[in-house]
């Protein structure tokens, strides 16, 4: 069995984020950390090698230092790395993204394909299921839970207070909640192996079927209109009361403010 796990390094907000002057994220200036969602998506495959012997590859688009998020993937446990980069990939949104990652897609065989349900940068959730729309395979979204049936897979969907149970033949693509299990520490021995492990490189010359007005900025239906750090709040208004005193006070500025 042949898994791929798309993975995103995104940046670590808890450092605060920053942008380029046409609104973009300026990601080589920040830390980065691999996407919740995708670290979930690899520990699922990751179990489902040490249950069955599947073979995991690691994807990942970006940056060349996106690198580091597939030698931790590997440190982890996956077998393979393989890093999209082109400058003229850069600036992509979820359309142009999914149509690179779904060119890369094309060079490997595979029978499962797992992705977070969506990355903490973006919020979208809309990545996975465009790769699985340019492939032509099932989509089954925000995994909650996946056991394997002969060529099937056989999900719990998260919905609300409830879960779908979904089955779908493979070859498949499922998107992982960040929920769905609790992900492993990399080993001291993966960490020496992905040192000196191999990442294989693909540029544009490497996606298959893919037009180039489909590619990058230029590629992008999505443009940012605006874009800005969060804003800070004021320090506010400080009071000492007493408890009914404080209770009177707040009640009056509910109603000043017309909240109650």
């Amino acid at each position: 069995m042949k898994i791929v796990v798309c993975v995103k390094q995104v940046p670590d907000t808890k450092g605060g984020v920053q942008f380029n002057p046409d609104g973009t994220l300026n990601r080589a200036a920040m830390l980065t950390i691999m996407n919740p969602d995708d670290k979930a998506g690899l520990e699922a495959a990751l179990r489902l090698k040490d249950e069955y012997g599947a073979e995991v590859t690691v994807l990942t688009m970006g940056l060349p230092k996106a690198a580091d998020v597939l030698r931790e993937a590997m440190a982890m446990g996956a077998d393979h790395g393989i890093l999209v980069t082109d400058r003229v990939l850069g600036g992509a949104d979820t359309w142009a993204t999914s149509q690179t990652i779904a060119g890369a897609l094309r060079n490997i065989d595979y029978d499962l394909i797992i992705t977070g349900r969506q990355a903490i940068d973006g919020d979208t959730a809309q990545v996975g299921p465009q790769i699985s729309e340019h492939l032509g395979i099932p989509v089954i979204s925000y995994a909650q839970a996946i056991k394997l049936e002969g060529d099937s897979v056989v999900v719990e969907r998260q919905y609300d207070d409830r879960y779908h149970v979904v089955k779908a033949k493979m070859p498949c693509l499922i998107t992982a909640l960040a929920e769905l299990n609790e992900p492993r520490y990399m080993t001291p021995g993966g960490i020496f192996d992905a040192v000196d492990a191999e990442i294989t490189t693909w540029g544009r010359a490497d996606l298959k079927d893919v037009e180039d007005c489909n590619l990058g900025l230029k590629g992008s239906p999505t443009k940012i209109a605006r874009a800005s750090d969060k804003v800070r709040k004021g320090a506010g208004q400080k009071v000492a009361l007493d408890a009914e005193e404080a209770a009177q006070y707040i009640t009056d500025k509910l109603l000043e403010k017309h909240i109650i």
